[in-house]
């Protein structure tokens, strides 16, 4: 009985052992199947761990190798630099020894020009000590024979009983006239050195400018050329007789006046002396009244009996005197003919235009910066005016540009705008005007560029402590401003 309860239960059993055994068998699957996953990962973790320590190598090689090229580079491009470098230095040392050489034989040589100068002007001195010592011996010579002929003639006027005051200031008026007319003559003499170079230097510079200029006039005064030149050629003439007649007239006046003057005066005072060189001068100016030179209708002259040389001179001459009066002209009406303006019976006086503001001033800049301000330019006149831009100062045309369209005319307080652009390229204080050009006349608009600059100030100009007790403490404070726009150190 109990046996066949055992079979039973060991049949229960056999299944379960059975299953046992599918589930072990199973489970040493999968632990196989895992190990060898494990083993597999492993692997491939060694082989990319691997991989990785390769590529890092390689990677360390190639820096190293990277590394070794840059420094071999630049131990390449050191020794180059260096040895340019060295070149450059061995050349800017010969330039400065070849510049100091010059340097020192400019300064001897200068030393030496010094001692020259120094040795010619110790010459040029005792020589002209001298010539001083002999000229004041000859002076004092002459001083006592001239009074010993001032003596011998106050002898002789007292003689013939004449007034002796009177004769010695007609002698001494004789002598300053003959040394007037003996300096005119040099002086004349001179001038007509300095024409006739003037001319020569004139024929042999321009002469082609000559023909053209006659041309030109010739074309714009509606006649032929020949015809120009005939003219020329007769107003030279005139020119030439007025001249000798003004010549022959003033030396015979002046002779006559001479005469008279020694013979022909009162014997009563000096004062007689003095009306007569005073009516002299009113006769004098009465001749300068006249024309100096007499018109073309008033002679005549026949051309075909000067020569071919005078002929040339005179048309030299007279294109010099023609020169002369326009360069004369030009200077004085350098902008033009102006207008006066004159409204409602008053006359405008002073500046067409007024600008705002009154002066264009550029503060605090920096060099290569630019800078542009505007200012307007209002009519202050009483009728209507216009303005066009002249220009600007010399020495600011470097930095200075103004951009202006002229409005045409503008009526009374009518405004227009200029902008002036500034480029400094130096750091310094600039100052200038711009010019502008109105019908009434010119006027200019101040400019002024100011640098950086410190400007340090106190707030007081004076410490006063004031009234205190002895072994008392009293401290007050002082403030230093630096207004400007440039930093400083102060101490």
């Amino acid at each position: 009985l109990e046996m066949w309860h055992i079979e039973p239960e060991q049949g229960k059993y056999e299944t379960l052992y059975e299953q046992l055994k599918k589930d072990k068998e199973e489970l040493e699957m999968k632990y196989q199947d895992r190990a060898e996953v494990r083993i597999w990962e492993a692997k491939i973790a060694a082989l990319q761990a691997e991989k990785n320590q390769q590529s890092r190598a390689k990677k360390e090689k190639e820096a190293q190798k990277e590394y070794e090229e840059k420094h071999k580079k630049i131990l390449e491009d050191s020794k180059r630099n260096h040895e340019k470098a060295f070149c450059f230095l061995r050349k800017s040392m010969a330039r400065t020894h070849e510049k100091n050489a010059k340097e020192e034989v400019k300064t001897q040589e200068h030393m030496e020009r010094r001692i020259q100068a120094v040795l010619s002007l110790k010459t040029s001195l005792t020589s002209n000590r001298e010539k001083l010592q002999a000229l004041q011996a000859w002076n004092k010579a002459k001083a006592l024979e001239t009074e010993k002929q001032e003596m011998k003639m106050r002898e002789a006027i007292l003689a013939e009983g004449g007034n002796v005051a009177k004769e010695i200031f007609l002698h001494k008026q004789l002598l300053k006239h003959e040394k007037e007319k003996q300096a005119f003559r040099e002086q004349q003499k001179s001038r007509k050195i300095e024409i006739v170079s003037q001319i020569l230097r004139e024929k042999a510079s321009i002469p082609k400018q000559r023909k053209s200029q006659y041309c030109a006039k010739a074309i714009k005064g509606g006649c032929k050329p020949e015809d120009s030149f005939l003219w020329r050629m007769k107003t030279w003439q005139y020119i030439e007789k007025a001249c000798k007649h003004s010549a022959g007239a003033s030396a015979a006046s002046s002779a006559g006046e001479r005469t008279a003057s020694v013979g022909e005066i009162p014997a009563e005072i000096p004062h007689n002396v003095r009306s007569e060189s005073g009516k002299d001068e009113e006769e004098r100016d009465k001749i300068l009244v006249q024309p100096e030179f007499p018109g073309l209708w008033s002679q005549e002259c026949d051309l075909h009996k000067i020569p071919q040389e005078e002929m040339d001179l005179n048309q030299l001459a007279t294109w010099v005197v023609k020169k002369g009066i326009s360069k004369k002209k030009m200077k004085e009406f350098p902008t033009g003919i102006f207008h006066t303006q004159i409204v409602s019976c008053r006359e405008h006086k002073g500046c067409a235009f007024y600008s705002k503001p009154s002066c264009i001033h550029f503060k605090d800049f920096d060099v290569g910066q630019a800078y542009k301000k505007k200012i307007v330019l209002i009519n202050a006149s009483y009728s209507v005016n216009c303005c066009r831009l002249v220009g600007i100062s010399e020495w600011l045309k470097d930095f200075i540009s103004v951009h202006f369209d002229p409005p045409g005319k503008m009526s009374p307080g009518m405004s227009c705008e200029v902008v002036v652009t500034f480029k400094p390229m130096i750091n310094e204080t600039l100052e200038g005007e711009v010019l502008f050009m109105a019908q009434t006349g010119s006027f200019a608009v101040p400019l002024k560029c100011t640098a950086k600059r410190c400007i340090l100030a106190l707030d007081k100009e004076l410490i006063d402590f004031g009234s205190h007790v002895v072994g008392e403490t009293i401290s007050q404070t002082i403030s230093l401003t630096n207004s400007g726009a440039l930093g400083t150190r102060f101490r």
